[in-house]
């Protein structure tokens, strides 16, 4: 039987859809999660150690804290720059050691558990440095006006290496209290291998935890320069998502009771380096499918509101559904879009374990979720970010055949320092290598960028809203990949 014209047209559209997300079963999450380990090793700051394997790096940061009198030399540069800056690197460690405690098993069969436990310690060793007494600790390294007005790579730096604190007469409870949850996590991540590190990195978490409670402030008030960066709104979330880790990490009861005793946030619209509440109603709706704590009063409401953004995900929260790009992208905000989907496909992964675990669902305004639904929402929104995308365009860097390739990234997009070890100045290095049409000279592999709202992506330098990889965003997907390898 002849087709007709009209349907000639929908099979061919449908081909061409076909096609577009033609790679949909065949992603590959180990190599992913292997490339989302790897960005780490690009975005060291410090002596780097002879197991290396981003070779184009090389030691860099290496006199950090000098001015201060404080030795500040490792941790992580932020994104595409040169900075180090406390709050989101703290909220990176976090979401790196839940993403180990969550799928530690399936880390060790992908043989990348060594590399997920490095990954934690190359942050968690700086922030003990960073943190030499109970009321004090070191928030950035490095001026973003000046930073940001130089192009060139971190062994190069010209830039004022200037630390910042907070202390009992400049608190910020918002950094302090993120940073004991990033320790708190790592010490149940390192809990199985190295007790004496684990048992260190929690008392480090407990004093914090003290501080941040005792000296009650915004960060930004004490660091001014972080302002123009990363300026927190408050830091009533990160208080209670510390106290939920410590909690887990130490059972004491006093911590609990801190969680129950504060709000649970209400409906959220992201789970961020700056909004943890999310990942706080979760962690408590873990204890409440467990039985450990009664369904009432604070308890319900913190696992109500974990569900209203589990549904908001999966498109079942009536009113509230978040929105998603035409290709089926989650959609949170212009900047960087991708670090809020990696949280939220982070959020769907480990409820989906939670809930089979107990062999529960979530009841939403539009119907029911089971955690193979919650697992589907993870492998459409991971399957994007892979390439399965109306530009058949893998927005990690590395992964596959057609990837980014000239993201706004200083290491990337200069030569590296052991082919050139000429010196690239402030100025320089913008009219040599920023301005040049042609792809970096290293592949900066595992680096995440977005796509906008409508599915399109430029590859332009130039692009920091959308072509500037994060160490927050990689973080929540080496868990999601973890699930689904």
């Amino acid at each position: 039987m002849a087709l007709s014209r009209g349907k000639v047209v929908a099979v061919l559209v449908a081909l061409c859809v076909a096609l577009m997300f033609h790679d949909v079963a065949s992603a590959d999450y180990g190599t992913a999660l292997t490339k989302s380990l790897l960005f780490y090793e690009g975005q060291r700051s410090g002596k780097l150690p002879p197991n290396q394997r981003v070779q184009w790096r090389a030691d860099s940061g290496l006199k950090d804290g000098h001015d201060a009198n404080i030795d500040l030399v490792g941790g992580y540069y932020d994104a595409g720059d040169n900075l180090k800056l406390g709050f989101p690197m703290a909220f990176t460690i976090t979401m790196l050691s839940w993403s180990t405690i969550e799928f530690r098993d399936k880390l060790a069969a992908k043989k990348e558990l060594s590399n997920a436990l490095a990954a934690i310690n190359w942050g968690t060793d700086y922030f003990m440095k960073a943190h030499p007494q109970p009321d004090v600790l070191y928030g950035e390294v490095g001026d973003a006006d000046s930073d940001h007005d130089c192009w060139q790579r971190p062994e190069d730096m010209t830039t004022p290496r200037s630390a910042f604190r907070i202390d009992a007469d400049h608190p910020g409870s918002d950094l302090a209290a993120e940073t004991a949850a990033a320790l708190a996590a790592a010490s149940i991540a390192f809990g199985p291998v190295n007790a004496a590190y684990a048992s260190g990195l929690l008392t480090h978490a407990t004093h914090l935890f003290e501080f941040a409670r005792n000296k009650p402030g915004l960060y930004q008030d004490s660091i001014q320069v972080a302002k123009k960066i990363y300026a927190s709104s408050g830091y009533q979330d990160e208080m209670v998502w510390a106290a939920a880790w410590l909690h887990r990490a130490s059972g004491s009861k006093t911590y609990l009771e801190y969680v129950a005793q504060n709000s649970a946030g209400g409906q959220r619209s992201s789970f961020s380096w700056d909004d943890k509440y999310v990942g706080a109603q979760i962690l408590v709706a873990k204890l409440v499918l467990e039985g450990k704590v009664d369904g009432k009063g604070t308890w319900a409401d913190y696992k109500t509101q974990a569900d209203k953004f589990i549904c908001s995900c999966a498109q079942k929260a009536g009113g509230s559904d978040f929105k998603k790009t035409p290709g089926g992208l989650l959609w949170f905000l212009p900047w960087a879009n991708l670090q809020y989907v990696a949280t939220a496909t982070f959020s769907l992964s480990v409820y989906s374990q939670y809930l089979s675990a107990h062999h529960s669902s979530v009841q939403c305004d539009a119907g029911t979720l089971s955690p193979s639904d919650l697992t589907s929402l993870v492998k459409s929104q991971a399957d994007y970010v892979l390439g399965s995308n109306p530009r058949g365009m893998s927005y990690m860097v590395g992964y596959g055949s057609n990837y980014p390739q000239k993201i706004h990234h200083r290491g990337a997009s200069i030569v590296s320092v052991k082919k050139d070890p000429s010196p690239v100045t402030c100025k320089g290095g913008y009219e040599l290598w920023f301005s040049r049409n042609a792809a970096n000279p290293n592949v900066l592999e595992g680096a995440i960028v977005s796509p906008d709202s409508n599915d399109h992506y430029d590859d332009s330098r130039s692009d920091y809203q959308l072509a500037e990889p994060a160490t927050a965003t990689n973080a929540p997907m080496l868990g999601v990949f973890a699930f689904l390898a």
